[in-house]
């Protein structure tokens, strides 16, 4: 399971910080299970007020965490799933989503948490998901990343 090594953290205080989640619509059960898990994480890092987005799809997370991230959030947690399938769709939209996301990163020098699931099939991004059923709970996860990632951003612009 891709889960295995995660770091042990606990939450911290990122009351502070200005957050926004923006999610994919593809496949309903599974995102609303990844923004259950950045929800959660938002609370027990006590962020409050963090908009939810909704896109169209994956492909449309890097535009709109991009405008987010120019608006002057110091995190953005974008959740999406692609799934494959019988054409190459899966790779163009899987490498369109990395690399716009990590281009909004550096461009606006600001935390995104990559909470895109990619997977062979449906029942992979099931497990992923943090559903009452799931082994991991790749929002959550995501969330926290960006908090932490941002808090750290925040702490060295003071110094």
């Amino acid at each position: 399971m891709s889960g295995a090594g995660a770091p042990a953290t606990e939450p911290i205080d990122c009351g502070d910080l200005r957050v926004a989640v923006v999610a994919a619509s593809w496949h309903p059960v599974i995102m609303d299970g990844l923004i259950a898990g950045a929800q959660k994480a938002l609370a027990e890092y006590r962020v409050e007020n963090a908009p939810v987005l909704r896109v169209p799809g994956t492909f449309e997370l890097p535009v709109v965490c991009g405008t987010v991230a120019g608006q002057g959030y110091d995190a953005v947690i974008a959740l999406g799933v692609v799934i494959r399938g019988g054409t190459p769709h899966f790779e163009y939209v899987c490498n369109a989503a990395t690399d716009g996301l990590g281009r909004v990163a550096l461009d606006h020098t600001v935390a995104i948490g990559f909470g895109v699931l990619t997977c062979d099939n449906e029942q992979q991004a099931m497990e992923r998901a943090g559903l009452a059923h799931s082994r991991e709970d790749k929002g959550y996860e995501a969330a926290s990343a960006a908090l932490q990632t941002a808090r750290l951003l925040k702490d060295i612009r003071k110094a």
